[in-house]
């Protein structure tokens, strides 16, 4: 059976693109199109991985990893960014929130600008998905 991946993004063309990487490769994937929604589908569904951008109406994809990351059950999940938004703002928005009292979060397990070629694209989910 085919390990599920989560997209959660609320762009059709990048939800389309992932989708064929996905089912290229021979994964299951299943889409989510805000941080809010996709949090009900990682409970639900416990992807093998989540591919995750920052920026979304309802929930950003900031908030639902800051979340995922404090969830026993979800916290051991790979998640990876794949956002228009460069790697230093994503990282410098985790520390602000830190400073307003939460607590530090650490790293996603691979964070890829867009826009991403489907090889390299290929290439990350592999080293979280065998």
């Amino acid at each position: 059976m085919a390990k599920k991946i989560l997209t959660v993004d609320d762009d059709p063309d990048i939800i389309a693109f992932v989708k064929t990487v996905l089912e290229e490769n021979g994964y299951a994937p299943i889409i989510a199109r805000n941080g809010e929604a996709g949090l009900a589908m990682v409970r639900q569904e416990k992807p093998a991985l989540v591919i995750l951008d920052v920026l979304m109406p309802k929930q950003s994809g900031i908030r639902m990893y800051r979340e995922m990351r404090y969830d026993e059950e979800l916290k051991n999940i790979p998640v990876v960014v794949l956002s228009g938004i460069a790697k230093r703002t994503f990282l410098r928005s985790q520390e602000a929130l830190t400073e307003f009292g939460d607590q530090p979060v650490p790293e996603p397990d691979a964070y890829i600008e867009k826009p991403v070629e489907p090889e390299e694209l290929a290439e990350v989910i592999k080293k979280f998905v065998s």
